[in-house]
């Protein structure tokens, strides 16, 4: 039966439309505790004890700051341990008794500003009155680091505390904007990279020549002059060759693989790494990562370096994080010795597995910096880096491989 046309729904462009969001948000708020007598908290407080904040209130419900100057427990009196807790469940009846909140405890410099090696989150959790086991915090600071730090000044230093609170969940309304005019013409994406590797590929107008391990690379200088900044000193600047030279006699490239100069060639053309730098296993795109590293640094090429850094951190394993730290080392790549820290220092079974691992025997030798910064805890960044504390209060439980280490370091440090 056909539908009376008085009854079809209306169908026209101009139709109104309406849209709504579901939106969370957050409640947030800081407090910064000022610690104006180091000296005497430390002497005066014991283990175990501490000195509580005046209360403060976010999210409509009070907080308060537990200040421990010698450590939780024994075993980390070393530390100084904060804790966030909630003095007051409830602002009204109707509140909930238990609060999720996250709090974020940073140590201040002189600038007000967190210090990023001293700066713990806790993650959401739930907060609830003191005797509810509702309070949560961190080893935060080892006092030596401390005491020897430009953070301590006239016996002062200053602690915040970020605490986050998440709003219940709630609708709104949204405007719609108008739909676009569907366009004609339609632009395809960049493609210059495309034909960039088309030209080393093809080597058309090429001008220099490398020879690696008995390979021969064919490349154009001002395309390499652009991209690093040794190969612009080379070509353009004081330590450039005659044009003769260059191209009558191949510049031999020493140290390094024929695959690895291939993708080094192609990152400079392209900005992309080849296919074959991370398929096949992990262990040779691992591997492929470090050449590049170095090769990249050696090139001063930035960029190149960074893409590798964030590969190898990818990459870590038991076996191969000694090797990469010593390489991020002698390289000085920050981030991706701070990935190794970490995934050292994530658990004590790790940590027992990495001590007996061969590469890190020879870590005393050829960094022994490196270790002894791990040994001494002084800039490790992750809340559980007590373990290196433990390590050193309590060597009988450790394996052998690592108190020869750690003998052998004395020797080479002293």
């Amino acid at each position: 039966m056909a539908v009376p046309a008085a009854l079809e729904p209306a169908t026209t462009d101009d139709e109104p439309h309406s849209a709504s969001a579901i939106v969370g948000g957050w409640v947030t708020g800081r407090h910064v505790l000022h610690i104006e007598s180091y000296s005497r908290t430390k002497d005066e407080l014991p283990t175990g004890k501490f000195i509580e904040s005046r209360p403060f209130r976010i999210g409509g419900r009070s907080w308060s700051m537990k200040y421990y100057p010698n450590g939780l427990k024994s075993e980390y009196s070393d530390f100084i341990f904060i804790f966030l807790q909630l003095v007051d469940a409830r602002a009204s009846s109707s509140d909930p008794p238990v609060v999720k909140a996250q709090a974020i405890f940073s140590l201040l410099d002189q600038a007000s500003k967190p210090v990023p090696s001293h700066t713990q989150t806790t993650g959401l959790l739930k907060f609830s009155v003191p005797g509810n086991n509702g309070i949560w915090g961190f080893p935060l600071i080892r006092r030596d680091f401390l005491e020897k730090s430009e953070h301590l000044r006239d016996d002062c230093f200053r602690i915040s505390c970020d605490v986050m609170i998440p709003r219940e969940l709630r609708t709104e309304d949204r405007m719609v904007r108008p739909s676009r005019t569907p366009t004609l013409v339609a632009v395809p994406p960049p493609d210059l990279s495309r034909h960039l590797g088309d030209l080393l590929a093809a080597g058309h107008g090429a001008d220099v020549t490398f020879q690696v391990a008995g390979e021969t690379f064919r490349a154009h200088r001002y395309i390499l002059a652009a991209r690093s900044s040794v190969f612009k000193a080379q070509f353009l600047g004081a330590m450039r060759e005659s044009n003769v030279s260059s191209q009558a006699y191949p510049i031999r490239v020493a140290d390094m693989e024929p695959q690895v100069f291939r993708a080094l060639l192609a990152f400079l053309y392209t900005d992309a790494l080849p296919d074959y730098c991370s398929s096949g296993q992990e262990d040779e795109a691992a591997a492929m990562a470090q050449h590049l590293l170095v090769a990249a640094d050696r090139y001063g090429m930035e960029r190149l370096k960074l893409v590798c850094e964030d590969s190898l951190c990818k990459h870590i394993d038991t076996g191969s994080v000694a090797i990469i730290l010593a390489l991020a080392e002698q390289h000085n790549y920050q981030g991706l010795k701070k990935a190794c820290f970490r995934f050292m220092i994530r658990s004590s079974s790790a940590l027992n597995d990495v001590l007996a691992t061969d590469g890190f025997q020879h870590l005393p030798r050829s960094c022994p910096s490196v270790l002894k910064e791990l040994l001494s805890n002084s800039s490790t960044p992750d809340p559980t880096s007590y373990y290196w504390y433990q390590a050193l209060r309590q060597p009988s439980t450790y394996k052998p491989s690592y108190l020869a280490c750690k003998q052998e370091l004395a020797i080479v440090t002293t």
